[in-house]
């Protein structure tokens, strides 16, 4: 329940705070006084829009401050506290910020939390009505979703399960597509990679063949002169046993060690001189054999250079088209026949996928029948419930029926013999209709209804709700608009019956309603046209009677209107 108000700086109020009944609540006043900046401030509270206009010229930035008593363990203490709201014994305080530039803050029990929190509480704790709502209630979806919040769990159930399957099917409907549209590019395609992988087996390449066979054709290419050089450095360092006076390095090196070897014993430092001297003995014998080996070696076959080049051509032509080189032509080929499976299984998927749509199609039927049958079952209840209300609103002969239908299409699905369109809630179109009185058709309501009538078939609508889904607050925004004489009167009496069961703030121009309010409360401007703490004031005793006759006849002191707004009072407390 909504406690008390604090709002600052936001449209004409300057600094005002409206304290609630715990019943029923009236908020009057002159028009362009404030009062739907109360509508506005709740609606901040809980959530709404931050719009920077709201703020009022001078002033940096708009606050509403709001004192919320919640039941304990109530669904909204839990989320408050998963927030990390602090309660003060059952007692939430919720403000938000609106800035000119457009920022808004929201703080829920000294915590900022993000604003969408706040709309999470909204939902458990106040159900805000106005003439948006009104007209809201003219479309036909939103005459669905009321008879769906009304029939509860057997159409929530069934309707959870068919959204889930819904939304499969369009997931499997627009991957079927896909796959059908580009059958011809992935044909393609795969012809593509087929003819590349064909062309790769055909040459059967190694990895890192072609680093290989460069090595090789160079080797080859230059034979003759790799072997004269190895002749010459073999002769070098061994000797050429041509020319026995020739001196080489095997001798040379050979003579230098034995020199040393004769002395080492009397200077460590020469002794180990002498051992290098050795080493490289040994190496200069190593080169030397393996220079004489490779002579032997060398491979100077004019076909082999031939086969080598050969090959190195028809590499060359694969890592023209497939990599930079054969290890990259290699990886193309495994990527290529991964891409060219997964297109040959495009056939199998897609037989897979029309199954699958196939079998979801079955399914939706099934719970869209069953959504349609819970919605019949529920409309009429539905329908009788709020006949009823309206019966206490001044209409007694008026009533109120659901027509819910389906539409023919050839590409839906099967309900009740017929194969109609659904969408994304099922199968079935629903309307409210009304009937105002006997022998008059059943008509749309948003083509047979008065402004009057239509405003109180919201409210019958609303009475009914808190019958099966309360809500602790119910705010009406000039929920009577359009209505008055004894309409206007019985529709005081059903707001404060339904405030024995829930907090009713109203906001309203007609005394009938007024009067039966346990509290009124008057917005009115000061001389500069703003409203402060003082502008928003309770009434009671005298100050109520000429509020009431103000709205009664524009005169305060008319003893005529007083009269009636004393009667209006009398009359309200006689059916409290």
């Amino acid at each position: 329940m909504l406690e008390e108000m604090r709002i600052r700086s936001l449209g004409v109020i300057d600094d005002a705070v409206v304290e609630l009944s715990p019943g029923f609540t009236a908020v009057t006043g002159e028009t362009g006084a404030g009062k739907t900046m109360v509508v506005t401030s709740l609606g901040l509270l809980l959530g709404g829009r931050a719009d920077p206009a709201l703020v009022r010229i001078g002033a940096k930035a708009a606050v509403v401050e709001g004192r919320i008593a919640l039941r304990p363990g109530s669904s909204a203490v839990l989320r408050a506290e998963e927030a990390g709201a602090e309660l003060d014994e059952g007692t939430l305080l919720v403000s938000r910020t609106v800035s000119a530039e457009g920022r808004s803050r929201a703080f829920l029990g000294g915590r900022s939390v993000p604003v969408g929190v706040l709309a999470e509480l909204a939902d458990e704790l106040v159900a805000v009505h106005g003439q948006t709502d009104q007209q809201g209630l003219l479309r036909p979806a939103r005459q669905r979703e009321a008879l769906d919040r009304y029939a509860g769990d057997a159409v929530a159930g069934p309707l959870a399960k068919y959204a889930g399957a819904y939304r499969r099917l369009r997931a499997v409907a627009v991957e079927l597509e896909e796959l059908v549209t580009r059958a011809r590019e992935r044909s393609q395609e795969a012809d593509l990679l087929r003819f590349g992988l064909d062309e790769i087996a055909g040459v059967e390449p190694l990895p890192g063949e072609d680093v290989e066979l460069a090595a090789e054709a160079e080797r080859l290419g230059h034979a003759e002169a790799l072997a004269s050089a190895a002749a010459l450095a073999h002769s070098a360092l061994a000797g050429n046993p041509e020319d026995p006076e020739s001196v080489d390095g095997a001798t040379l090196v050979a003579g230098a060690h034995r020199a040393l070897e004769s002395v080492r014993s009397h200077d460590p430092a020469l002794a180990a001189l002498a051992e290098r001297i050795g080493e490289v003995a040994i190496l200069l014998g190593d080169v030397a054999g393996e220079l004489a080996g490779y002579a032997d070696d060398l491979d100077a076959d004019p076909l082999r250079l031939a086969a080598v080049e050969e090959r190195r051509a028809a590499l060359t032509a694969l890592t023209r088209k497939y990599g930079e080189d054969i290890t990259a032509v290699l990886a193309w080929a495994q990527e290529s026949a991964d891409r060219l499976t997964e297109l040959d299984g495009d056939d199998d998927r897609i037989e897979q996928l029309t199954a699958e749509r196939d079998g979801l199609r079955g399914e939706l039927s099934v719970l869209a029948q069953e959504l349609t049958d819970a919605r019949t079952e529920a409309a009429a209840r539905f329908a009788e419930a709020v006949t009823a209300e309206l019966a206490s609103l001044a209409m007694p002969h008026a009533r109120v029926s659901f027509a819910v239908g389906q539409s023919e299409d050839p590409e839906g699905v099967e309900v009740g013999g017929r194969t109609v369109a659904y969408g994304p809630t099922g199968a079935d179109e629903v309307e409210l209709l009304l009937a105002p009185h006997p022998g008059a058709p059943a008509r749309p309501i948003a083509k047979g209804a008065s402004g009057g009538e239509l405003s109180r078939v919201m409210l019958a609508v609303e009475v009914v709700f808190a019958g099966t889904d309360p809500v602790p607050t119910y705010l009406f925004d000039e929920v009577d608009a359009g209505v008055g004489g004894k309409a206007a009167v019985e529709i005081g009496r059903r707001l404060a019956k339904l405030a024995k069961s829930a907090q009713v703030v109203v906001v309203t121009h007609l005394p009938q309603v007024a009067a039966f309010a346990d509290r009124q409360l008057l917005v009115e401007k000061t001389n500069d046209g703003s409203v402060t703490r003082s502008g928003v004031t309770v009434l009671e005793g005298e100050d109520r009677v000429r509020e009431l006759s103000r709205m009664l006849a524009g005169q305060e002191d008319s003893e005529t209107a007083r009269a009636h707004a004393e009667e209006l009072l009398a009359t309200a407390r006689a059916d409290g």
